[in-house]
């Protein structure tokens, strides 16, 4: 069996045990998936009216909103997901199970890959699940065309690629699965502060560069585009650049700090 195929069997290997860890122990994931669709029906029914006003003038209604907040809270929906890899990681670390798997005939790598590609499964999932609320309160793209819908699906996986990458980097610095989810919650409170609920002409100026030089906006901004035709300018090569970023660190300091852990 060639080396390529040996990791291959290894990482598949992995992800099954990853996936059977999430159905098992479904707790984490709802709690986290919980979280975006509360956001999205307190938005919509108590702010909605008023936040409609402000993005769109006295002529737009709750279902403007509705369109302009879907996307921002699809992205926060990944950065709570890859939440939960961050402790999964961190788990996996603590209880000696990686000291086992290090002892076996297994590929090294095997077991980081096996976290990240179960936990972009469940990011997926959970945009899926968090888009068909968004769809049954209202939330309509009829503008966009079959390639629009799939570089809006690309950029969402390319997005949960490159956080789950550094959700693991978290796992695996944190002492414990507490420490684990305080590391990873950056990727619940950045959403919080992008253009995802209100435009950023609309903050105060001292906050604008916070909220624009950041990955969220940009993502949601390309998203948004895609979706609902506005107009995209610079946002998506800013996403591209700041996904592809975030992997690459997010991989090296993941495989760096796994392959030198003496745990």
């Amino acid at each position: 069996m060639s080396s390529l195929s040996f990791a291959a069997r290894d990482a598949s290997t992995m992800l099954r045990r990853n996936l059977l860890h999430a159905r098992r122990y479904p707790s984490l994931t709802l709690n986290l998936l919980l979280t975006p669709v509360m956001l999205l029906l307190l938005f919509v029914y108590v702010f909605g009216d008023v936040m409609s006003a402000g993005i769109g003038g006295s002529g737009a209604d709750r279902s403007d909103y509705i369109a302009y907040l879907v996307p921002g809270i699809l992205l926060m929906t990944i950065g709570g997901t890859v939440v939960g890899t961050a402790v999964s990681v961190s788990n996996d670390m603590t209880e000696g199970i990686i000291a086992r798997f290090r002892t076996m005939a297994i590929h090294r790598g095997s077991v980081l890959i096996g976290h990240v590609i179960g936990s972009v499964l469940q990011s997926v999932a959970s945009v899926v699940l968090v888009g068909a609320v968004a769809v049954a309160i209202g939330f309509r793209s009829t503008d966009a065309t079959a390639l629009e819908w799939l570089a809006a699906f690309g950029l969402l996986v390319l997005f949960a690629l490159a956080l789950t990458w550094i959700a693991v980097g978290m796992g695996l610095i944190s002492p414990n699965a507490e420490a684990a989810s305080n590391n990873a919650l950056p990727m619940i409170l950045l959403p919080l502060l992008s253009s995802a609920f209100v435009p950023i002409d609309a903050m105060p100026g001292w906050f604008q560069p916070v909220a624009e030089y950041q990955p969220f906006t940009p993502a949601i901004e390309t998203l948004r585009g895609l979706l609902l035709g506005t107009e995209i300018g610079h946002n998506g090569w800013l996403a591209v650049a700041w996904c592809l970023g975030l992997a690459v660190l997010g991989y090296f300091w993941s495989a760096s700090k796994f392959n030198h852990d003496p745990k």
